[in-house]
């Protein structure tokens, strides 16, 4: 329910998920809306808000560019609300900007598109420092193979055996505006590998695990150990034999960018 006298507000902000469990509050652990939420109870000195993500991001998964909706019962200058919150914070997690928004804003209704990006190497073991970041595979990955394999998630397509713990009204039918892996030049640290990718994936929407799970596809396909034609054949709904093996590390994805309406 809104009233005419709340206030709302854009919050976009970024965090290193690696010690958080998700976006969403839960009872006994750390998470991002739980941690936020406690600093504007301590700024504010009353609990009189709520706050709604534009998407939910699982156990580790951090983001570069994800975005808040703040109702309140009083009116806050932005620049104070800006700097109250990065003083009070922790390290992980920053605001980049909060704008004033109308009281029709819908978050949800807003968000056009979703980027994100799973950083991986492979063929070494890496620094136990890019843990939170990025994800070793000792393996020799066939590159040129998973690139042609990333294509083929591209387009509008069943994901079905791409999520876990559907609901009776999950939509399995999704669109992928783009797929590809491409060299890492974006992510940078002296303690990463010479050498490591990024699977790039953007689109309106994406399920439970969905990308974690098309990656572990990836890899599977760049060890040999699963074929392109299976990737094609788990698109289809109807190819109930297909299973999929293996869900990528959760701390190799990244919540890279938001783009509104």
């Amino acid at each position: 329910m809104k009233y005419p006298n709340d206030s709302y507000y854009l919050i976009q902000f970024q965090y290193l998920g690696f010690r958080f469990h998700g976006w969403q509050k839960q009872p006994e652990v750390k998470t991002i809306q739980g941690t936020l939420e406690k600093t504007f109870r301590f700024i504010f000195k009353h609990d009189n808000f709520k706050t709604l993500a534009s998407g939910r991001t699982d156990t580790m998964v951090s983001a570069n560019e994800a975005l808040c909706h703040l109702t309140t019962k009083t009116f806050y200058e932005t620049d104070w609300l800006f700097h109250q919150l990065n003083k009070n914070l922790p390290q992980d997690i920053q605001i980049l900007k909060i704008e004033s928004v109308s009281a029709d804003f819908d978050i949800l209704q807003n968000t056009k598109q979703k980027e994100y990006h799973y950083l991986f190497s492979h063929g070494e073991k890496i620094h136990p420092f890019c843990a939170p970041l990025l994800t070793g595979k000792n393996h020799v990955l066939d590159i040129e193979l998973m690139q042609q394999g990333a294509k083929l998630f591209e387009g509008k397509h069943n994901f079905k055996k791409y999520t876990v713990r559907p609901s009776e009204n999950t939509k399995f039918v999704r669109t992928v505006l783009s797929s590809e892996i491409l060299e890492n030049t974006l992510y940078q640290a002296n303690f990463f590998p010479k050498n490591s990718f990024i699977y790039r994936v953007k689109g309106p929407g994406f399920m439970r695990y969905q990308i974690r799970m098309m990656m572990g596809q990836l890899f599977l396909l760049g060890m040999h150990e699963t074929t392109l034609e299976e990737i094609k054949n788990s698109l289809i709904f109807w190819d109930t034999d297909h299973k999929n093996k293996e869900i990528a590390p959760a701390s190799g994805l990244i919540l890279h960018k938001n783009t509104l309406k």
